[in-house]
């Protein structure tokens, strides 16, 4: 079956990964760089964060990890529960649990953010971010033939180019 795949902000929980028990011994920045490798081999990722663990907890940190894809987050979570993907001992890795009954509104992405996502499933040159406008004269006019009809309609290209974000 296939899967809807939004150019939003993914927000559903079963878009969303809970990993903790990450070892205090490398900076949040390693974990992160070491999350993301292990869990974009499943799917396109749309953000990693690693946060340090309360005080109240053992030292260490926990990540929450965001998949446009609910299908590669399930599958994510699947494979790496209870695995050791970077470090010695293993992770916990659980799906969000939001409550369903609470509604967001859905943000648009921001242009890089679309364009990563149509690289990743489009392919690199399957796709153009040129906007072409193409006019069409009016539907076939009473008492034109058909071939008088297709000779009318026209293609006219105006390019338009989204300015390049950093």
């Amino acid at each position: 079956m296939a899967e809807l795949v939004p150019f939003a902000v993914p927000i559903e929980s079963d878009k969303t990964l809970l990993v903790w028990e990450l070892s205090s011994g490398p900076t949040a920045e390693a974990l992160h760089h070491s999350l993301f490798t292990a869990f974009s081999q499943f799917g396109l990722l749309y953000s990693v964060r690693v946060f340090p663990n309360a005080a109240v907890a053992h030292p260490g940190f926990y990540a929450v990890i965001k998949f446009y894809s609910a299908r590669a987050a399930h599958r994510a979570q699947k494979a790496c529960d209870r695995k050791q993907l970077f470090q010695k001992s293993p992770v916990k890795v659980r799906l969000g649990t939001r409550h369903k009954a609470v509604q967001h509104q859905a943000l648009a992405l921001n242009s890089s953010k679309c364009q990563e996502l149509a690289n990743y499933y489009f392919g690199f040159n399957g796709w153009s971010k040129r906007i072409i406008k193409v006019p069409c004269s009016p539907w076939k006019q009473y008492g034109q033939e058909e071939e008088e009809y297709l000779s009318d309609f026209s293609l006219e290209e105006e390019e338009f180019r989204l300015p390049e974000l950093d």
